[in-house]
Parts: structure tokens; C-alpha cells; sequence
């Protein structure tokens, strides 16, 4: 497989691990997008930026929404994420950045996924 990383599964994934400098303990996940690792945390910032850009008011909203995201809110859910862990440059360019459905979708999941693990 020419450009995966031998220590990263197929969907482009990573384990958290103190070794990887990730911050499990922050609920950071890190995930390959575009072609580079990219990190994602859940931080209260993020929570509050995707209840504000989706309109939604609270968590229980939020999770009824996660049921049936449309590209837009897949968007706007990835770009909060990235901007939590740091990211905020690539999560301003998401728009013209070759990001697949697919990589974005299990972005979203590995980063919600951090957040309870962290």
C-alpha cells in the first residue's frame, strides 16, 4: 500500500498513545485527512462552535442531528473538531482540501469517540 503508514490501520486511524505525543487524556484523536495526520479534540469550544453553527440548542440535540448529518453539518462538525485540537488553518481550508465523505465521516467518529475514551 504506496503512502499508508505501516503503524496506522486502513481507514487512516490512530490509536491514542502517550509515545505519539497525542493528549488521550484531552480526548484528542488523531486521523489522516488529505493525506496528513491531522488532530481533533472535543474541547467545550467545539461543542459550543457545532450547537451554534447547526442551531441547535444542547446535547440531546445534537446527538438526534448526528443521526442524519448532511455534508454541510459534516463540515461544520469536522472543522470544530479540528479547530479543538489545534488545527485551525486546515479546518478554514475543509472547502478546498480533498477530504473524502468517507475520511471526514470516520474523522467525526474518532473524534467524538476520543472525547468519551479521554
Amino acid at each position: 500500500m504506496t503512502g499508508v503508514r505501516a503503524d496506522l490501520p486502513p481507514s487512516g486511524l490512530k490509536a491514542l498513545s502517550p509515545q505519539g505525543g497525542e493528549n488521550g487524556v484531552r480526548g484528542e484523536a488523531v486521523v489522516r485527512l488529505a493525506g496528513a495526520e491531522r488532530r481533533l479534540c472535543l474541547t467545550l469550544g467545539a461543542l459550543a462552535e457545532i450547537e451554534t453553527r447547526l442551531g441547535l440548542s444542547g446535547v440531546e440535540a445534537l446527538a438526534e442531528r448526528m443521526r442524519g448529518l448532511s455534508a454541510r453539518d459534516l463540515m461544520v462538525v469536522l472543522a470544530a473538531l479540528l479547530r479543538g485540537g489545534g488545527e485551525g488553518v486546515f479546518a478554514g481550508e475543509l472547502d478546498r482540501v480533498a477530504v473524502t465523505p468517507k475520511e471526514a465521516a470516520e474523522a467525526v467518529a474518532a473524534g467524538f469517540a476520543a472525547s468519551l475514551d479521554g
